[in-house]
């Protein structure tokens, strides 16, 4: 069941709304004639209110994040696939198309500095989405250039089974250093 969008801004609205009603009275304002300034005789505990508002949505937007990615994704149906990159001397990569079960479900054309981040260590999820419980396959396309700067393509195909835990699928792409080559490595963690 998937939260609406328009539910979480209208919870946002009605927050909003309900700090602009916060109306300061006008005889807590005060002129100051050295500085021709508007100036609030409490402004220290007006600050320090907004403040702690201000941190009440900040928690009340994180629990609402919390609870949406809990409906769109329950764990018994939660599949997220990653791609990382180890060190990348034999292959540099400009795309990436995954399919599951013959279905295109997430595809990426990468910049110089998404490669770059990868290189340096980063993971990218790539596709979360939910798969009914069963044997499946994951086809995963690495396409880009060898080092000899020739167009080559690196793919695996992997097969699971998803239970009714969360399974994380990490998609590694890793040089190998006997025939100076890149292959693709799948990583499977089930939470």
């Amino acid at each position: 069941m998937r939260l609406p969008v328009y539910f979480s801004k209208q919870i946002m609205m009605l927050i909003i709304i309900g700090l602009t009603s916060l109306s300061v009275p006008f005889s807590l304002y005060a002129v100051d004639q050295d500085n021709v300034k508007l100036k609030t005789t409490e402004e220290p505990e007006l600050a320090s209110e907004l403040e702690k508002i201000k941190q009440q949505v900040i928690q009340l937007n994180r629990d609402l994040f919390v609870l949406e990615e809990d409906l769109l994704f329950p764990a018994n149906t939660q599949v997220s696939v990653f791609v990382s990159v180890d060190i990348g001397q034999f292959f540099t990569l400009d795309s990436v198309e995954i399919k599951i079960d013959d279905k295109n479900i997430a595809g990426f054309l990468y910049t110089d500095n998404q490669r770059n981040a990868l290189i340096q260590g980063g993971i990218q999820r790539i596709y979360q989405g939910n798969l009914k419980m069963g044997e499946h396959e994951l086809t995963a396309i690495f396409t880009g250039v060898d080092h000899e700067n020739r167009a080559a393509k690196r793919a695996v195909v992997y097969q699971f089974e998803k239970t009714d835990e969360a399974i994380m699928l990490e998609l590694k792409l890793l040089d190998n250093e006997s025939d100076y080559r890149a292959e693709v490595v799948v990583d499977e963690w089930v939470l």
